[in-house]
């Protein structure tokens, strides 16, 4: 069971990335309150760890039943990064936080990105997602399903830690530097996406 588990916890923590996570999420939130960060940290990741439990549970029974496959929702996955890493790049996001930053502070919820992209697809991912399908179905019994689904969780809190720690981070870094790492993200960003579009369509056309 230790091996199942450090196996799972290695796979979950290249999949989700939570170091990875971190710098982005805070790049996502300049400008809001500390407070407004914690809570879509907490929400990000409570909303991510629904999905994903979920999708381990129940996933592949949903998706078979609305006819969607795991390449398709690969390949969406990788159109919303996509959308977003364009505006980390060419800071288009940047403009609209100035003209709107009192109302930020005033009403977190104008720039909650806890739901999208956050909790999904960043943290609930299509990898994420499809990663914890494949080791919750390949495994036998409820014992091996429970070390699965404990090696996820212990993921997630530990997504939990790098949100809450990002601002922080960031903040000492300083604002020139933020810049130049939130281009640099956003580049790799579009990368990471673009990968998830090729595999989408890379499997789906061996498939057929």
């Amino acid at each position: 069971m230790i091996e199942l588990f450090v196996s799972a916890f290695v796979t979950f923590f290249v999949v989700i990335d939570p170091p990875g996570c971190a710098p982005i999420f805070a790049s996502l939130t300049t400008g809001a309150s500390p407070d407004a960060r914690r809570q879509m940290a907490y929400r990000a990741v409570g909303v991510g760890t629904l999905i994903l439990l979920v999708f381990a549970l129940f996933g592949e029974a949903f998706l078979s039943a609305l006819g969607i496959s795991l390449d398709a929702f690969r390949i969406a996955g990788g159109i919303m990064l996509f959308l977003i890493a364009l505006d980390m790049v060419f800071e288009r996001r940047t403009q609209r936080r100035e003209d709107r930053a009192e109302k930020v502070m005033a009403d977190p919820e104008v720039e909650d990105v806890s739901i999208f992209p956050m909790a999904m697809p960043m943290i609930a991912g299509p990898g994420s997602i499809a990663t914890a399908m494949l080791l919750v179905s390949g495994t036998s019994g409820i014992a091996g399903g429970a070390v699965i689904l404990a090696a996820m969780l212990a993921n997630l809190a530990l997504m939990l830690v790098s949100l809450l720690a990002a601002g922080p981070i960031m903040r000492v870094l300083g604002t020139r530097i933020e810049a130049v790492v939130t281009r640099l993200l956003g580049v790799i960003l579009a990368a990471l996406a673009t990968q998830f579009v090729l595999d989408g369509i890379r499997a789906s056309m061996t498939a057929a």
